[in-house]
């Protein structure tokens, strides 16, 4: 059984990773760290977590985080890179879920996030924890960029055609959509109800901080520079991400097939039947990205169809998938979860 702690734990992700946590049977959950609720219990502000996690909330100070074997980062950008290198000379390994690990060019990073990198030595030791591209990789890291929840259904969505070099990537086109608990726990006018629901809009079209993220993981994924147009929506949802990719064909192959092949020993990922359309609803609160791939009239455009539940598989659920790989357990412990419906 490992000891773990959650730095950052009122928030969505934090949550999620408790409610997760909190039925893995290798373990226990040391610390929960928030500093504005420090001493109040968990199970007061999450009643979800009532009898399941038996914690107060606790400043970073008194968590005794070095202590643990594994500490995940449910903060915001920013903050795990100050942080990470004194955990992780103490031999802790380290799992980031927000964004400051996951862009390798320290110039981008700063760029995008606009602020200047804590610990940007760090940068190449960490490993991009996506397990479908770096499953070898995460199992010997001690430092996880855990990957943005646009940046997993797009990329989960394309990488069999990138791999297979079968499409211009020249001119890759990823159309978004995300339910509102993407924003975070904060109060923000964008976010109130009110405002988000009964509506449907576009943002950060001029560009999005996920964008060289996935740009990033693609062009690994093609060894050469890859163009990519990708606009993110806002939906009336609270979890969900849709993600609809276009890309032009340069041969002619059997996608279904494609796609079978390439996921067929994935654990968390669902290649539907031909002319399938999946659903967010249909991940809703499980760690999978189902996908389902299209050749319209049966013309020189391929389009994919990618969707995940961006606070599982998009955040918390991927980041218990590579703990799980990081010490060894299978893979798929502890979340083994129907999706909820309706």
């Amino acid at each position: 059984m490992i000891r773990v702690g959650i730095v950052g734990g009122t928030g969505y992700t934090g949550v999620e990773l408790l409610r997760l946590l909190a039925l893995h049977p290798e373990v226990k959950l040391s610390a929960i760290t928030s500093r504005s609720e420090a001493g109040m219990r968990v199970s007061e502000m999450f009643p979800s977590l009532r009898g399941r996690v038996d914690l107060e909330f606790v400043t970073p100070d008194a968590a005794n985080l070095a202590e643990c074997d594994v500490v995940f980062f449910a903060t915001p950008n920013g903050i795990a890179m100050k942080e990470a290198k004194a955990l992780l000379d103490a031999g802790v390994k380290v799992i980031d879920l927000a964004a400051d690990f996951r862009i390798r060019d320290v110039s981008v990073w700063e760029k995008w996030y606009g602020m200047t990198h804590a610990c940007p030595e760090l940068l190449a030791k960490a490993v991009y924890g996506l397990p479908e591209v770096n499953r070898q990789k995460i199992a010997s890291a001690s430092l996880v960029a855990n990957p943005g929840c646009y940046p997993t259904a797009v990329q989960l969505g394309f990488l069999p055609l990138i791999e297979a070099g079968v499409v211009d990537v020249g001119h890759l086109i990823a159309d978004a959509k995300s339910g509102v608990s993407g924003a975070g726990r904060k109060a923000e006018v964008a976010t109130l109800f009110p405002e988000a629901s009964d509506s449907f809009k576009a943002y950060g079209v001029p560009g999005h901080r996920h964008l060289p993220e996935i740009r990033q993981g693609l062009s690994n994924a093609a060894k050469r520079e890859v163009g990519l147009t990708f606009v993110p929506h806002l939906t009336p949802l609270i979890r969900g991400i849709h993600a609809t990719l276009y890309a032009k064909l340069t041969s002619d192959i059997d996608l279904q097939k494609l796609y079978e092949d390439r996921y067929r020993d994935e654990p968390f990922v669902d290649v539907m039947p031909l002319g399938s359309h999946p659903e967010t609803r249909s991940v809703r609160g499980a760690n999978i990205c189902r996908i389902a791939v299209h050749r319209p009239q049966g013309g020189d455009t391929v389009v994919v169809l990618s969707v995940i539940d961006n606070l599982v598989k998009g955040a918390a659920g991927q980041a218990v998938q590579n703990m799980n790989i990081l010490f060894g357990f299978r893979e798929t412990q502890g979340l083994e979860i129907v999706p909820l419906m309706p």
